[in-house]
């Protein structure tokens, strides 16, 4: 059992945290119907392509400040109860303009949420703005131009998520440099869908300090060593890999093996209830079935903490906190 321990989080989108009870309460509200995309309490979808598209249908239930303050509230509060003390998001002001919201009251909800569950139980949390990589270059750099000039405390991050499959990382390497421009820390979703030819695109091109996912690197072994070497830290999500079949099961799993190589990597969730997981469960996934002792999985959570986008007093608070 992992209860005991403490817990950190650099990787979850937040539409992608909402229970299937929040999200059918929310379809109430607004009269939407959900037997496409819920049954018996669970999501429904298949492969990537309809995993996007049950995503975005549940994120168009959140369409308020107050809705999305109740969405962030909630997600926290479940990670503080499971012993979590830190907590990035990755947040999508795109989500905010397409449900008619705007992009700064979608990010002045997430925060008053963030704020009431600091307030509750003490969890400190932060945000990062991802750009939609199959939207293309041009939006994601609007993005990466918002992201630049918002300068809003709880916002620390930028990232680059959605169909890993489309456009060229080189295509995105513009907003990335807006977003370094304005010292938010970067990470980037690559080798997960994709090879470890996106691994090392996004080491290239971006140079960001994180990536999100990065497993496939496992197919090379200098790129392996590259990643050791230069200590970019990977935001793992083995339930997340294992849903999504880039791995049959957890046994094939190469969060082991990238450790042992001297790979710096975290635990995280990615969507959990869309992948039946929870930032609890990866952490008894990676106690009881990956064999990781207590003191490993500790340093994975304070690797989490040493690459959080935070200030330097906070990182050292949470750290002497583990």
């Amino acid at each position: 059992m992992t209860h005991h321990l403490k817990k950190a989080e650099l990787h979850c989108h937040i539409e992608g945290a909402a229970p299937p009870e929040l999200a059918l309460r929310q379809a109430r509200k607004y009269g939407i119907d959900t037997g496409a995309i819920i049954r018996d309490k669970t999501y429904v979808w298949d492969d990537f392509t309809s995993f996007l598209k049950c995503y975005d249908s549940v994120a168009s239930l959140f369409r308020t400040e107050g809705d999305y303050a109740l969405l962030a509230e909630a997600y926290l509060t479940e990670l503080a109860e499971a012993g979590t003390i830190y907590s990035e998001i990755i947040v999508s002001p795109d989500h905010g303009n397409t449900v008619g919201l705007g992009a700064d009251a979608y990010i002045e909800g997430l925060a008053a949420g963030m704020d009431a569950a600091k307030a509750k139980t003490g969890i400190e949390s932060r945000m990062l703005i991802t750009g939609i990589r199959h939207l293309g270059p041009e939006a994601v750099i609007r993005t990466a131009e918002y992201a630049a000039r918002l300068r809003h405390p709880l916002v620390t991050g930028f990232n680059l998520a959605g169909e890993e499959r489309m456009h060229s990382v080189a295509e995105f390497s513009r907003a990335f440099d807006i977003v370094r421009d304005a010292d938010l820390g970067l990470t980037i979703h690559a080798g997960e869908l994709s090879g470890a030819f996106s691994v090392r695109d996004a080491l290239d091109h971006v140079r960001p300090s994180r990536i999100s996912h990065g497993v496939r690197a496992i197919e090379d072994a200098d790129l392996i060593k590259r990643l050791a070497d230069e200590g970019v830290v990977l935001e793992v999500c083995p339930g997340s890999n294992i849903s999504l079949q880039v791995f049959p099961d957890f046994a094939s799993h190469p969060l082991k093996a990238l450790y042992a190589a001297g790979v710096r990597v975290t635990l995280n969730s990615d969507d959990p209830p869309f992948f039946h997981t929870s930032l609890a469960q990866e952490y008894e996934i990676a106690s009881r079935i990956m064999g990781f002792e207590d003191s490993e999985i500790n340093g994975m959570t304070r690797t989490a903490i040493e690459a959080a986008f935070i200030d330097e007093a906070t990182r050292q608070r949470l750290l002497a906190a583990i």
